[in-house]
């Protein structure tokens, strides 16, 4: 599975007083594509790192197209880059209910050691979950 698709609701508390989402929040929003990806793959942050294994971002890239705005359904779009090594990469679409595309991002993470802080390989758990 490498493509996953999530809607939410832009919530009051993420937007300026003009009703347009703050920029930062956007970083919440691939977070949550990120998040629903993996459970959509059988996996949680929260067992990973109950498994010793973290996932830090070593890499952010967001291109802001048009304003998403208070009250907006958003459908994020996840997309598996390649198949993780030690690192794994994802691209990210975000549009509104008409379809227009309002962000493009990408964000690289890298599986680490919970408790060295080192890096280390993909899980072969989680490899077997993408086969």
């Amino acid at each position: 599975m490498n493509l996953n698709h999530f809607s939410f609701r832009v919530r009051y508390a993420e937007t300026d007083q003009m009703g347009v989402v703050y920029h930062g929040n956007y970083v919440d929003y691939l977070e949550i594509g990120r998040t629903e990806w993996l459970r959509k793959l059988g996996l949680t942050y929260k067992e990973m790192e109950e498994d010793g294994i973290i996932l830090p971002v070593i890499h952010l890239q967001i291109d802001y197209k048009k304003s998403a705005k208070y009250d907006d359904l958003l459908t994020i779009e996840t997309i598996l880059v390649n198949r993780p090594m030690v690192k794994i990469t994802f691209d990210y679409k975000i549009r509104n209910e008409s379809g227009e595309l309002l962000a493009e991002a990408s964000t690289v993470l890298a599986f680490m050691d919970k408790h060295t802080l080192k890096p280390m390989k993909c899980p072969e758990y989680i490899l077997d979950k993408l086969d």
